[in-house]
């Protein structure tokens, strides 16, 4: 497994436990402490993964951050928003929850 491959493994992992400690991914990745620390600055820098020290600190990834997350491409944005106005109270804000959730920034 090369670097790259295994810091994508590593924030899968963390996207799914949300938290983790650096002495089980370097156990579960098979490399040392000091490789996962490496690991977690480069992480660091493109997504949001972050370090707390103390009792429950560890590794995290920002809630609501997931990888692969499907998103909305710009037609599908622009064609939602059009139908939203029409749409009756309960339904427009469930259109606006999906826009925000996967549509990025345009609501």
């Amino acid at each position: 497994m090369t670097g790259e491959e295994r810091r994508h493994a590593m924030l899968e992992a963390l996207c799914i436990r949300r938290h983790d400690t650096r002495e089980n991914l370097a156990f579960e990745f098979g490399v040392c402490k000091r490789t996962i620390e490496h690991d977690v600055l480069k992480l660091s820098l493109m997504y949001p993964v972050y370090t707390t020290q103390g009792h429950g600190g560890g590794i995290h990834v920002m809630d609501g951050f997931y990888i692969n997350r499907p998103r909305l491409n710009e037609k599908e944005i622009d064609l939602l928003s059009k139908i939203l106005p029409g749409l009756a109270d309960e339904d427009r804000k469930i259109m606006s929850e999906i826009l925000k959730k996967y549509g990025g920034k345009k609501k």
